[in-house]
């Protein structure tokens, strides 16, 4: 009996701790991580180059965006101690450059900054590279050409297999000072990663090669490394406050240019209801379909950043895959 009421007492604090278990999740994320990462994308990557070198760690928890996240004393406590803090850029994550100026610039990777990554790097006039992406300049008249992050670049970095390669050979060659040690075990993550990678991308190429002419729409201008890769016909971006109803003129513009453009499918995100997406493709032949570009629901393992990638094809195809 006293077993059962321990056992108890403990699943109930487990609930009672901010009202959910994902809190718990997030903190047991990086507990005792040495390596921490902002986002958990860029959390795959570092685990499976850090793989039995070190414990590794992610900051924000799932569900939280990096546009809007505040830091809590808890995490400025992980990011001092860490051995190294992997992040994207000040456009991406906000909150961070107030907070890394009193950390070591040797025990930071800012990947924005990476030579390598900065030739590969798509601007905001990218996305002309659409042939109908002007057509949603009508109705997005508050985006000015620029993703929602204002930058003059896109920095959802993680979307493009090919600087995952690079992002993993500079985690890889910042580990090898910090744990030389290690370097051998190190460089073995690393040729493991690229040879998985690598076959992901054929696999997902293929998958994708039938799918390449149907178009769709998005809310959320955050996958252009991933389409631009793949060959995708992204046909534009919708502005939408996810917490604001659209408004009748809104609600009409976005139909018509879902017929007008003969779009497929619309793409929500989490963050959207569906009622608010179902009213905005009401009287159209369009699906919907759901997009995560921020990995949430896979567990951060050596393999997980292929994962997130096949993942991200597969809700994909489930709507645009369907006659």
């Amino acid at each position: 009996m006293k077993k059962y009421i321990l056992l108890n007492s403990k699943l109930l604090a487990s609930f009672l701790i901010f009202g959910s278990l994902v809190f718990v999740q997030s903190s047991i994320n990086y507990a005792n991580a040495k390596v921490i990462s902002s986002v958990k994308p860029i959390g795959f990557i570092t685990e499976a180059i850090a793989s039995g070198v070190t414990d590794t760690g992610i900051l924000l928890p799932d569900g939280a965006s990096p546009h809007t996240y505040y830091l809590k004393p808890s995490d400025l406590a992980k990011l001092k101690s860490a051995d190294l803090v992997i992040w994207v850029g000040e456009d991406m994550e906000v909150f961070m450059p107030t907070v890394l100026k009193s950390i070591d610039r040797k025990k930071q990777i800012e990947l924005m900054s990476v030579p390598e990554i900065k030739s590969l790097l798509r601007t905001s006039h990218d996305e002309n590279e659409h042939e109908d992406t002007h057509s949603h300049d009508l109705i997005n008249q508050d985006h000015h050409h620029h993703h929602h992050n204002h930058g003059e670049y896109d920095e959802h970095i993680w979307l493009s297999p090919k600087i995952a390669k690079i992002i993993a050979q500079s985690i890889h060659d910042k580990l090898v000072t910090l744990y030389p040690d290690k370097s051998t075990l190190i460089d073995e993550n690393l040729n493991e990663f690229i040879i998985n990678l690598t076959e992901t991308e054929q696999n997902i190429a293929k998958k994708l090669i039938t799918v390449q002419n149907r178009g769709y729409f998005v809310f959320h201008d955050a996958y252009g490394y991933f389409e631009t890769q793949f060959g995708l016909k992204n046909l534009g971006s919708f502005t939408i406050n996810p917490a604001v109803q659209p408004g009748v003129q809104k609600v009409y513009a976005i139909q018509q240019e879902l017929k007008e453009h003969q779009a497929v499918c619309v793409f929500r995100e989490p963050q959207f209801s569906p009622a608010v997406i179902e009213k905005l493709v009401n009287g159209t032949n369009v699906r919907i379909g759901e997009l995560n570009p921020l990995g949430t629901g896979i567990a951060l393992s050596k393999d997980a950043y292929s994962q997130f990638l096949s993942k991200l094809t597969q809700q994909l195809l489930d709507c645009l895959d369907k006659n």
